[in-house]
């Protein structure tokens, strides 16, 4: 897999599997355009990126905002030309009691999570077809999506409404050669590995938590160029902890 002709913009990239997801495509590569809420974190990503000889960029964006997501697209018009591949990972999580959750909670987890996804994939696919670009999505949704803690309804909604986003997206775009695919993380530690206990390895049937290179890999597959007979797709990568039947003793 070679990403040295291609752009990618990652969204929520200042920490987390975003950071990681990042700096695996400079390691490729890549020109990496980020952005994030968090502009001290995001900017010092672009120095370490930078530093060792790739491209990057950091916009500032709250993705609940459109206004702010138009002005990020208009930025890459003005500064950078295009892209080639979206990355849809900016999130939140709350767990309240649906008896608690007020209305502004839930449109504040919907319009991060969900709503920013599809605005991003409209004015990314915008350029891809003006440009005749074989653009490539991937929705950073959740293995949340298949399973829940009591108190997840806004988080569950909106990785559940991502997988779905990502299907319907992939049938509307396919006409212009743009892919869609979706991953479903489980368990990612991306801080204090080292900290984790044997029984939370055990849970899984690969006999270890997740890392954010898990993710990286299975991002690069399915942006690969040439892997262009997937599309539509949700990848659980999650251990095989969803898949693993827990008793209790």
């Amino acid at each position: 897999m070679n990403f040295e002709k291609e752009t990618v913009l990652i969204t929520g990239a200042s920490n987390g599997i975003g950071r990681g997801l990042a700096l695996s495509y400079a390691e490729q590569g890549a020109t990496v355009i980020m952005c994030d809420i968090d502009e001290e974190r995001g900017r010092q990503l672009v120095g370490e990126i930078r530093k060792n000889g790739k491209e990057a960029f950091f916009f500032p964006c709250d993705v609940r905002s459109p206004e702010n997501i138009v002005n990020v697209f208009q930025k890459i018009d003005e500064q950078i030309g295009t892209l080639t591949i979206l990355i849809n990972n900016a999130g939140v999580s709350t767990f309240t009691s649906m008896f608690e959750l007020e209305v502004e909670d839930w449109e504040n987890v919907i319009n991060t999570n969900l709503r920013s996804a599809f605005l991003f994939s409209k004015h990314a696919s915008i350029r891809w077809k003006e440009n005749n670009i074989q653009g490539r999505i991937v929705n950073m949704a959740s293995t949340r999506a298949f399973m829940s803690e009591p108190d997840s309804e806004g988080y569950a909604a909106t990785k559940g409404g991502l997988v779905a986003l990502t299907h319907a997206m992939a049938a509307s775009l396919s006409q212009y050669g743009i892919r869609v695919n979706s991953i479903s993380p489980g368990w990612i530690q991306t801080n204090n590995y080292d900290q984790l206990r044997n029984m939370d390895h055990t849970q899984h049937l690969s006999n270890r938590v997740g890392k954010v290179e898990d993710i990286a890999k299975a991002c690069m597959y399915l942006t690969d160029m040439e892997n262009d007979f997937v599309t539509g797709e949700n990848i659980v990568v999650d251990g095989g902890m969803t898949r693993k039947m827990i008793y209790e003793h």
